[in-house]
């Protein structure tokens, strides 16, 4: 009798050590840090408690550069991840990797989730879209450029709280009060070539660049030395000059100001939302990006920003079950609402956006709903998005060209005139790489 207790009893110890089932991983490389890295791997826990055959697990690879350059590297040397994290502009650059992706719509088709592309905000998934209609990428979080005021500074400074700076115009005018109050910096950006020149191209539904701005094919070239954006950058030198404008570093660098108190307004990121809304210790105001009331067609729309979700290529099918089913998951109206009322990203699709705006969370956080209106409206040729080949590199050459400007090297024109030249040999180069 003790023996058979004994044999039944190591059975059982035999069994509990051996899973019934072993979880088939998915390796998603993210570009989060901060908040919003804690709002990834919160997704991803969610997910992996919701269902037991997959889990996701959430790698931080530095930032979007870092990223996509270990996700190349890795997929060379047979190792890359499942899912990749890609910022906007690293998009052509992806379209053109074909041997190295595996398109989104056809990883679900293969494994039997349905996908409706048409779910998904126009202009959000339009740009992940290739010319044929499939669908190449998810969209993840995807964010557009908008306007943060501080409501403290504003009535400190003797200006209404509650009403933001619309146009260019009244932005001086504000930052001059602001100056005059003791602020050190009125105003500044993050992201030069995104809010200045991108954003402000298709907000004044006026060219970035030829070929609607690299969709017609990979033979655009740049355009943003024309009359309107020197215009700009003339005004933006002159701010500088009189310390209306500080420029506080490329990239994502000058976010921190302005949570910090130390910048009065910015034009940045709708995704910087998340660590405002922690950090800020000031009442704060969103509002939509500042134009030229004198120019035909304005405000039109504003780009894409943030990342899409690309599936590499030369995984088993079983990985890409889990990968279909964790995009199903993400995008779920009750995931892409609560994802949007915490980070100030895009909710994705239409059913998240109706669903947020039906739960109150508008009225109740006014502002909150200014990067989907930029988005949502109708977009033209001209203002659809930009799309084009070595986007990364053009991007490092408008930084280098207009900080030549704040240093007074170089005049708007002069400034702009090269940036063109230097980011078309850069297209020139991309297009004779992938003229098939």
């Amino acid at each position: 009798m003790r023996f058979t207790q004994l044999a039944a009893a190591a059975t059982v110890a035999v069994m509990a050590a051996v899973p019934a089932h072993a979880q088939t991983e998915i390796q998603w490389w993210h570009a989060m840090s901060g908040p919003l890295g804690e709002w990834v791997n919160d997704l991803a826990k969610q997910y992996n408690e919701s269902q037991k055959e997959y889990k996701v697990v959430p790698t931080f690879k530095g930032t979007y550069d870092e990223s996509m350059t270990a996700a190349i590297a890795a997929f060379r040397s047979g190792n890359a991840p499942h899912i990749l994290q890609v910022f906007e502009v690293g998009t052509a650059t992806m379209m053109a990797s074909k041997a190295a992706i595996k398109p989104v719509a056809e990883v679900m088709k293969e494994s039997g989730v349905s996908f409706d592309p048409k779910a998904y905000i126009p202009a959000v998934a339009g740009y992940y879209t290739a010319p044929n209609g499939q669908m190449l990428s998810l969209p993840f979080n995807s964010s557009t450029t908008i306007f943060y005021y501080n409501k403290d500074a504003f009535k400190a400074a003797g200006l209404d709280p509650e009403k933001a700076p619309k146009t260019w115009p009244e932005v001086v005018a504000a930052a001059a009060k602001l100056k005059a109050s003791g602020h050190k910096c009125p105003f500044t950006t993050s992201w030069i070539s995104w809010t200045q020149l991108e954003s402000f191209s298709t907000w004044h539904n006026t060219l970035f660049a030829t070929r609607n701005n690299g969709f017609g094919g990979t033979d655009a070239r740049l355009a943003f030395n024309a009359p309107l954006h020197v215009r700009h950058f003339e005004n933006l030198a002159n701010m500088a000059k009189q310390g209306l404008f500080v420029y506080k570093g490329r990239g994502n660098v000058p976010d921190a100001a302005f949570p910090a108190g130390e910048c009065a307004m910015m034009t940045g990121s709708s995704g910087l939302y998340a660590r405002v809304a922690k950090d800020a210790k000031f009442a704060y105001g969103l509002s939509t990006l500042p134009y030229y009331p004198d120019v035909e067609g304005s405000p039109q729309n504003t780009v894409i920003g943030g990342a899409s979700l690309w599936v590499m290529a030369g995984k088993k099918p079983a990985e890409y079950k889990g990968v279909a089913d964790f995009f199903k998951f993400l995008s779920n109206a009750d995931v892409q609402s609560a994802s949007h009322k915490r980070t100030g990203y895009l909710p994705i699709t239409l059913a998240a956006y109706e669903l947020t705006e039906k739960s109150g969370f508008y009225k109740e956080k006014p502002g909150t709903d200014v990067a989907v209106t930029q988005m949502i409206r109708k977009t033209t040729d001209k203002s659809r998005g930009i799309r084009l080949g070595n986007f990364v590199q053009i991007r490092t050459i408008i930084d280098e060209e207009t900080e030549q400007i704040w240093s007074g090297k170089k005049s708007a024109k002069e400034a702009l005139d090269a940036a063109v030249q230097r980011g078309n040999e850069q297209l020139e180069r991309f297009q004779k790489a992938n003229r098939s």
